[in-house]
């Protein structure tokens, strides 16, 4: 067997940086009507966030914005949420999400699942920018 080539090292720059959370599915009550309201629905959320972008060259964790974390704040406000429409929900989550200073932007999808028996899902989709 041949010895293993050692390949040079390449300099670069990182220069973009995105954290995903995709299709996190949770339950809460939100809707319009009291009847809608009465048992919890399911939800699913997925959110994109653009990152200042910062090398992990140390492997910890403070290095990082924390997916858990960010993952705990989606289900906070959602689990405490007293809302009635998505796009104020939607709008409560995105602001959580700016917990880290190294977060720029927030791009996020929440849709109601069991709404329509024959649709898959309805919701909204918002982009919120740092200011």
């Amino acid at each position: 067997m041949a010895p293993e080539k050692k390949l040079p090292a390449i300099k670069s720059n990182l220069t973009e940086q995105r954290l995903v959370v995709r299709d996190l599915t949770l339950s809460c009550h939100i809707g319009l009507t009291d009847e809608e309201r009465l048992r919890p629905q399911r939800l699913r959320v997925s959110l994109e966030l653009s990152l200042n972008p910062v090398a992990v060259n140390d492997d910890q964790i403070d290095e990082t914005v924390n997916y858990g974390t960010l993952v705990k704040k989606v289900r906070d406000v959602c689990l405490k949420n007293n809302v009635r429409l998505l796009e104020t929900l939607a709008t409560q989550i995105s602001e959580a999400c700016f917990f880290d200073e190294r977060i720029k932007t927030v791009a996020m999808r929440i849709e109601k699942l069991d709404r329509y028996p024959d649709v898959a899902g309805v919701g909204i989709e918002i982009t919120r920018t740092r200011s």
